[in-house]
């Protein structure tokens, strides 16, 4: 038996919640998987998984397993960066979870990294804000891109590196088709946005927490005629239909090159909500990881993230 690899379906298991999908992750037949899973079982004189027709979790010696699997793999992969790594030269993956209206800063930060760090592969993910931080707790992820002040709403001790200020803006139609793109500038109310048809996220999605809070500080309630967990359905159900919708300056700046569209900064309240780089508590942080916090602080990434968030009142430059 392959212990590490028998570990890693484990942690797959646990992931995915399904045989199937487990093993598909793996790459490896279910059958496969299963023979794994029974002969870890065996390894240990444990029985770890609980089996009906369908997965039905852990059991409790299945859970302690799982909590050494993923300390064991962490320590595999940090040797492996270690052993495969020069100075100044990282190598190895490093997965990074972002909530979906961060997900276009992810990718610049990604795309940053790589350029910076050959050898570095990043993985970047879209999720909720509870999948961010249950990937950090169980060493999943390295690193999430997403709402900080939930942190001490919640009692969850992460390292935070900030990043910018969420601030939003109502998009809709624009009377004339800009050739320079979306067109932006000008101001208008909570109150007054509420009075149109939306597109918002779907309630489960922390942002939208934020926009019917936004809302509800103005005195109005809200009923979108659309709802979506994609950011993209967002802008494109303003591009193709009658609706507008509520984007953070990430977002818009993403879509930019719709001259369709006109983006117009929400006031009275006027929201600012920080985002920024979540870790787990660590004395012992990757290679990859390391690499990637250096680019977090650096000075050139913090105003190119600055330039594609916030106010978006300045045209975005290319970093140096």
């Amino acid at each position: 038996m392959n212990l590490l690899a028998s570990l890693r379906y484990l942690v797959a298991l646990q992931e995915h919640r399904h045989f199937g999908r487990a093993a598909q992750a793996c790459h490896i037949t279910q059958p496969a998987l299963s023979n794994a899973l029974r002969a870890l079982e065996e390894e240990f004189g444990a029985v770890i998984v609980k089996r009906g027709r369908t997965f039905a979790g852990f059991t409790s010696e299945g859970e302690r397993v799982l909590a050494s699997a993923r300390v064991m793999l962490r320590e595999r992969e940090l040797l492996q960066q270690e052993l495969d790594s020069e100075a100044g030269r990282p190598q190895g993956s490093l997965s990074i979870g972002a909530v979906p209206t961060a997900v276009p800063l992810a990718a610049r930060f990604a795309a940053m990294l790589q350029a910076r760090h050959p050898g570095i592969l990043p993985v970047v993910r879209s999720m909720s804000s509870p999948e961010i931080e249950a990937g950090l707790d169980e060493m999943t992820l390295d690193m999430g891109l997403g709402y900080t002040d939930r942190l001490g709403e919640r009692g969850i001790k992460l390292s935070v590196v900030s990043q910018y200020i969420e601030r939003y803006f109502l998009v809709r139609r624009a009377a004339k088709v800009g050739k320079a793109g979306i067109q932006l500038g000008g101001t208008t109310t909570w109150k007054d946005a509420a009075t149109r048809p939306l597109c918002l996220l779907t309630p489960e999605m922390h942002n939208r927490t934020i926009v019917d809070s936004a809302f509800a500080m103005a005195g109005m309630t809200v009923k979108p005629v659309i709802e979506t967990n994609s950011i993209l359905t967002l802008a494109l159900s303003v591009v193709a239909g009658e609706v507008s919708s509520i984007l953070p300056g990430a977002l818009v700046s993403a879509v930019r090159g719709y001259g369709e569209l006109e983006a117009i900064a929400l006031i009275h309240p006027e929201l600012q909500t920080p985002i920024g780089f979540m870790m787990a508590q660590t004395e012992r942080p990757s290679r990859t990881l390391d690499a990637a916090m250096a680019l977090a602080r650096d000075a050139i990434w913090i105003e190119h993230a600055r330039l594609h968030s916030g106010s978006l009142a300045a045209a975005p430059t290319a970093p140096a």
